[in-house]
């Protein structure tokens, strides 16, 4: 790799760490993610996995449906930071080259999702599953390792969809209002009315992942291709917005 990609990455991961509502917000997905598995498992978790249309494995990642809110912050919030006080200019003046910035920032947003993302799935569930007693669910498991790593790869994926979407609106609070909503309202309402095209929205595909058995029309991986389809879209929406429209 070229030193200058190197460089660009390092100052690119720098901004990062140093922005607190980025820095804020990544941490936001380990912490939050963990204690909501925590508290979910500890209050009521061993009386879902007793009921009659149980999906203990699914159950275990419950959580992650507030760390993708946390991953969308991060996503937001680490672009928007560039579309403030001139941030993108002084950013361009330092690295002309803009598919080389584009490149390395959505880089370092992808990078530091996937391993906080992994983290976060790995330890929800471990300490998630202490509090099961006989439920208790191991990595062994049928689909456990599986939704393990798949929990990581859909968090990064979900934080680089809005972060590409960041770029084309240039507004993490426009990016959020959409997404949020959209997340914990739009894709639910869609689904009762069509289940068949709600397995097709970027979280419901992608959360395929998490079901020992999906019982959709996509199966785990093909459900989070879709996923990394859309978040491609929104990263090449992203790309064409930074290229072309003045800073």
């Amino acid at each position: 790799m070229p030193q200058t990609a190197v460089a660009v990455l390092r100052s690119e991961w720098i901004k990062t760490r140093s922005v607190r509502a980025v820095h804020g917000s990544l941490t936001a997905v380990f912490a939050v993610t963990v204690a909501i598995s925590v508290l979910f498992s500890a209050t009521v978790g061993q009386s879902e996995a007793n009921g009659l249309d149980a999906e203990p494995l699914f159950n275990a990642f419950y959580a992650l449906n507030f760390g993708q809110i946390a991953a969308i912050a991060f996503g937001a919030t680490a672009l928007s930071s560039e579309f403030t006080g001139g941030a993108l200019r002084v950013s361009l003046s330092a690295v002309p080259r803009r598919g080389l910035f584009y490149a390395s920032k959505m880089a370092v947003v992808g990078v530091a999702a996937l391993v906080v993302g992994e983290a976060t799935g790995l330890v929800s569930f471990l300490l998630g599953q202490l509090f099961m007693g006989e439920s208790a669910l191991g990595l062994g498991d049928p689909g456990v390792l599986r939704a393990v790593l798949g929990s990581g790869v859909y968090l990064a994926l979900m934080a680089l969809f809005a972060a590409g979407l960041t770029a084309l609106l240039r507004s993490a609070v426009a990016v959020m209002s959409i997404l949020i909503p959209f997340m914990l309202i739009v894709s639910f309402v869609v689904g009762d009315v069509s289940a068949g095209a709600a397995d097709f929205l970027p979280d419901r595909a992608g959360q395929t992942i998490l079901h020992e058995t999906p019982t959709g029309s996509l199966g785990p991986w093909s459900g989070l291709a879709v996923t990394a389809a859309w978040t491609g879209a929104a990263l090449t929406a992203g790309w064409r917005a930074v290229r072309t429209r003045d800073v």
